[in-house]
């Protein structure tokens, strides 16, 4: 169950030539494949891309009837090595993952694939997570680029440009036999707009037509002696066509601006953000009308010289806007400028930040310090005299800072994983502290207050694998994590495959909880729902005991805290030999919710008698130590000052976003804590016997209140 459908926006992908289609960018992305006549498509999840995929698993439909095939790939890696059908067929195959994450794991595959070449159209959809809202570490596509010579695409950011990069990008890697890389950011994926459609195109061959006409030829074989022969032929082949291919073609865009003396090259992504600061200083409108000449590299890999030489030629200056580091372009550009004999001075990283995304203020800060240093008297006299644009100060944004404390990231209400690390941290105050191998995806949050458990992360499904250097005889054991997506996507093998072969004694706990779920709610080989095109309800446990694990644990409500903290007690404690694994099941709680929500409504609206559980705290009972809170964290558990003056601290309070997981009492109980906390069932549309039942409830105890309140009631 995907974290959202697109099952009535993808209706628009049938849209024929010369109609207008209106949305985002990750529909446009899949309306452009679908014109370009792609014959497969394979991917796995992980943002920004990650609705790339939910839409294609929509529109299965629509992409049978054009005879596309379409795959949710294992893993990055195997995505790209699906592009080996274009390798020997004129098929067009496309593949998406996230960057760089999804280029680490996929490389292999991706030099193969870049070394023997292609003959049909091979693109791969890359999300470049960079920036502060990213989840990863900071990294860019283009070394990869540069390394195993796959021309890079980074379009403008709008439906328009972003169509175009696609169908032409088909084209490039047909002209030059070479896979080509589309970098998309979180903004081009969600950016919205319209353009012009053209009539889907079926593939001119299937991969249904390759099987029946099989053909084969050793020179696009990765083995020698041809593999020698691949360099020489991407050096002095492939990048001369693909260099004259993006000329003849106008991929890059010039931009052409009254004041001539200075340019500004920029990368394709960066287009929006350079405009805004050019109108914050008053040379450019809302429209894209720039007074400054820009030069937009729709394609950062490879650069045109000529093209370069020209913009730069006769200027007193050329700023280049390109973010991250190291500063790959500006190296080439440097070079390309000196053995043209131009002296331009090339400005860059003088003026931008070494590394860390090019936000508003920054691009304003460093486009307005270079037009002041060059251009000066362009500038109207109140924007000469400022440090930055006016229009861009974040004064508003600073003055928020001031009164928002700061929120670390954090389980959603009612997760089933926030109970298990409860259990950790019972365990650890029993016998001591361990080492904990964290591992990629929503469990990773547990380093954070108020658990503090975790100390590296390699690499999504390499927990158990991190924590081998640590498979030595000693005291105590080590505790590997991993989600059931890390599992699937890596863990297997090199975490538990790897676990019995040296064997480990070390212990290694699987968050199952049903789904993908740190990239959308995806489903899994071991998701519990029944899924029409893919294949379901494969239990860990099995897959685990058949690598050859002996102890092997199944807990089926991780919301059961103290058998989480029993269990794991036992794995830490037990004189067994050999890894222990350790299952701990149950449904993500957003994804619960989602599937749960709908049907509650309608039921209710039905006039169904329907309950809904709320969890709540008697404060006359909590004695305020907040020991809860500390063993739980979830947003719904909070504090609030009570009347009673013998009560120095806040007790606990539970407000109005509860699930009614129960994790709260369960840790209670699990800690020996106070039984502060209760259960109440909400009854919608309640029945003659709910109300008559409250009816007798509320009498017996005012009853009780009454006499109590004339102090005729003494309760020993």
């Amino acid at each position: 169950m995907a974290e959202r459908s697109f099952a009535k926006e993808v209706e628009d992908l049938r849209l024929g030539d010369g109609q207008e289609f209106h949305g985002e960018g990750i529909l446009a992305i899949t309306k452009a494949l679908l014109q370009s006549g792609v014959g497969y498509v394979a991917g796995y999840q992980g943002a920004p891309i990650s609705h790339l995929m939910d839409v294609l698993s929509d529109a299965q439909d629509i992409l049978s009837d054009l005879g596309v095939h379409f795959e949710s790939s294992a893993s990055e890696a195997t995505a790209a090595a699906t592009l080996a059908a274009s390798v020997m067929y004129p098929i067009r195959g496309a593949v998406t993952f996230k960057s760089p994450v999804g280029t680490n794991v996929a490389s292999d595959a991706l030099a193969n694939l870049a070394s023997g070449g292609v003959t049909g159209g091979a693109l791969i959809i890359v999300g470049e997570d960079y920036g502060e809202g990213s989840s990863i570490m900071q990294e860019r596509s283009h070394a990869y680029a540069m390394k195993s010579q796959v021309w890079l695409l980074d379009p403008r950011p709008n439906l328009e440009s972003i169509v175009r990069s696609v169908e032409l990008g088909f084209e490039l890697s047909e002209a030059s036999n070479t896979p080509v890389m589309l970098e998309v950011r979180i903004r081009a994926c969600h950016v919205r707009g319209s353009f012009r459609t053209k009539a889907n195109q079926r593939p001119t061959m299937s991969v249904k037509d390759a099987l029946e006409a099989p053909r084969r030829d050793t020179g696009r074989v990765v083995l020698p002696p041809a593999s020698y022969l691949h360099e020489k032929e991407k050096i002095e082949k492939r990048w001369p066509a693909a260099v004259k291919f993006i000329k003849e073609r106008g991929l890059n865009e010039f931009v052409p601006g009254d004041i001539g003396d200075v340019g500004i090259i920029l990368q394709g992504g960066m287009y929006n953000g350079v405009l805004r600061a050019l109108q914050g200083l008053g040379l450019a409108d809302v429209w894209g009308t720039s007074r400054v000449p820009l030069y937009v590299l729709n394609v950062t890999y490879p650069l045109v010289p000529d093209e370069v030489a020209d913009f730069c030629r006769n200027k007193r200056a050329v700023l280049l806007v390109e973010e991250g580091q190291p500063d790959f372009i500006e190296q080439a550009l440097s070079k390309i400028l000196r053995q043209a004999g131009i002296g331009t001075p090339l400005s860059g990283k003088d003026v931008f930040p070494m590394a860390g995304e090019y936000t508003a203020q920054v691009m304003g800060d460093a486009v307005g310090a270079f037009v002041r240093q060059w251009i000066p008297d362009v500038l109207a006299p109140s924007v000469r005299a400022s440090n930055a644009p006016p229009a861009l100060e974040e004064k508003h944004a600073r003055a928020l800072a001031e009164v928002v404390p700061p929120r670390p990231p954090g389980f959603c209400t009612g997760c089933p994983e926030r109970p298990i690390f409860a259990a950790m941290k019972l365990v650890e105050r029993e016998l001591g502290p361990h080492h904990v191998a964290a591992d990629i995806g929503c469990h990773l949050f547990a380093i954070m207050p108020p658990f503090n458990i975790g100390t590296t992360t390699m690499g999504y499904g390499l927990g158990p694998a991190s924590a081998s250097a640590f498979n030595v005889k000693a005291g105590k054991r080590s505790i590997a994590v991993m989600g059931d997506g890390g599992f699937w996507h890596n863990g297997l093998t090199s975490g538990i495959g790897n676990a019995v072969f040296n064997k480990s004694d070390g212990v290694v706990l699987i968050v199952d909880n049903h789904y993908s779920a740190a990239t959308g709610g995806q489903d899994l080989l071991s998701s519990r729902a029944a899924n029409r095109s893919r294949s379901t309800r494969h239990a860990i446990t099995e897959a685990v005991k058949g690598m050859g694990v002996d102890w092997v644990r199944q807990i089926d409500r991780t919301y059961d805290v103290a058998r989480v903290r029993d269990t794991l007690k036992e794995a830490l404690t037990t004189e067994q030999a050999g890894p222990k694994v350790i299952v701990a099941s149950s449904e993500c709680m957003l994804n619960r919710q989602r599937r749960e929500r709908p049907l509650f409504a309608k039921a209710v609206k039905a006039g169904e008698r329907m309950v809904r559980q709320r969890f709540g705290v008697d404060e006359d009972v909590c004695t305020g130590d907040h020991a809860c809170i500390r063993l739980s964290g979830c947003p719904s558990l909070s504090v609030k000052q009570t009347a009673d003056p013998l009560k120095d601290d806040p007790v606990a309070a539970i407000d109005n976003s509860c699930v009614g997981c129960g994790n709260c009492g369960d840790v209670a109980e699990a800690a020996v804590l106070c039984p502060s906390f209760y259960r109440a069932d909400i009854i919608i549309n309640p029945t003659g016997w709910d109300r008559w039942v409250a009816q007798m409830r509320a009498a017996v105890i005012g009853f009780f209140q009454r006499l109590r309140s004339r102090r005729r009631l003494r309760l020993a």
